[in-house]
Parts: structure tokens; sequence; C-alpha cells
């Protein structure tokens, strides 16, 4: 038996796009650590305000790579343009389409996007995992949890 299923949803997409380009090809430690400096960096505040006040290099300087700085700093100017507002207006394969499209998100980041940013669009995780579940013989629940 896999057990419960459960996951937290981001409220903030923004962070939680920074977080996953941040992660990308890095150990789960790794990554925590160089966001844990992006957060000292940005006074606890990472938004695409605070982000915009530094230069990619300075972003760089945490222990991120120079094309995830960019990419960030990318995400930032993309954000600023209200992409967030346009992006949750439209089908989930729009968003992925739309978000694919911003440099350093990838198809798997933009699904996660879908399931962990969306959350009025839950009920697709939770419909996917029961039927899962009910095809494998599995009876435990899934649950959503709200990340802070």
């Amino acid at each position: 038996m896999i057990g419960d299923i459960s996951y937290k949803p981001y409220d903030d997409p923004f962070k939680f796009l920074v977080h996953e380009i941040i992660e990308q090809m890095l150990s789960v430690k790794a990554g925590k650590k160089i966001y844990s400096r992006l957060e000292e960096m940005c006074n606890g505040a990472i938004t695409p305000e605070t982000i915009n006040n530094f230069s990619a290099n300075e972003i760089q300087a945490i222990g991120t790579s120079s094309a995830k700085a960019q990419y960030i700093k990318d995400l930032a100017n993309s954000v600023v343009h209200n992409v967030f507002e346009i992006l949750n207006s439209l089908p989930d394969k729009e968003i992925i389409k739309e978000l694919t499209k911003l440099r350093g998100i990838g198809e798997w980041t933009a699904h996660m996007y879908l399931i962990l940013c969306l959350t009025a669009r839950t009920s697709c995780l939770l419909q996917m995992s029961h039927s899962f579940k009910c095809t494998n013989g599995f009876t435990r629940r899934t649950t959503v949890q709200r990340h802070r």
C-alpha cells in the first residue's frame, strides 16, 4: 500500500515558481539552502518588486547559476506585467503553453503550478488520485493542506 496522498497548495505562485527554478537539477537540501539565502536577501519578501531591486549577478551570488538568476529576473518582469492574472483565467492546456514560454519553466513545472498553485482546480488532482486508488484497490484518502 502507498499510504495517504496529501499536498499543500501554495498561496503565492511567484514564490512557487522561483522556488522551482532554484531547485531544478539540485538536491532538495541544496535547493532549500539557496532559497533560504534568497529569502534572507529579500528580507523575507520574495516578490517581483524585491527581485527587481537586484541584478542577476547579485542573485547568482546566493549560489545559483547565472542562467537561473536570469530566469528569476525574467519571471519577475513577467509577473510585474500581470502574467498570473491572465494565466489563471485560461484553460489548463493554455496555462502550460504560456508558462513554458518563460525561460526556466518546463512542462513538469507548469503541471506542478496547476496542481499546487491553482487551488480552485484541486478537484482534478483529487479525482486523479481517487481514480488511481480505485483502479489499484487502495482505500486511503487524499487531503489538501495549506502551504505556509
